[in-house]
């Protein structure tokens, strides 16, 4: 699937069962909220503290609800995130193309 194809699918989904977009305020909200719950899962799996009983192991499931919400806002604000991704690859080549490879703390 690529990035086009996922807008289309999440905005279908909306549209089909979701009756409407929740408002940006709100998604941003939404996607904060998962972001952070991504976050205790790295926290338990490669950081210091451990999994609390009843919690799981869910990675993948948490990085796709942060892209979710994050295809939600684009669809809504109008921004083609293949576009957006690609300028960002040519920025972060033009800008940092000797960077890391220069940087003694990543040898």
């Amino acid at each position: 699937m690529t990035i086009k194809e996922a807008q289309q699918a999440v905005d279908q989904w909306i549209k089909t069962y979701g009756v409407r977009y929740f408002s940006e305020l709100t998604n941003m909200a939404v996607l904060t909220e998962e972001v952070g719950e991504l976050a205790r899962v790295m926290a338990r799996k490669y950081g210091d503290q451990s999994f609390k009983p009843g919690e799981k192991d869910n990675l993948g499931e948490e990085m796709a609800d942060v892209l979710w919400v994050l295809l939600c806002l684009a669809n809504q604000t109008g921004v083609d995130l293949t576009k957006e991704l690609q300028k960002s690859i040519e920025k972060k080549t033009l800008r940092d193309k000797e960077r890391h490879k220069n940087n003694k703390k990543l040898k």
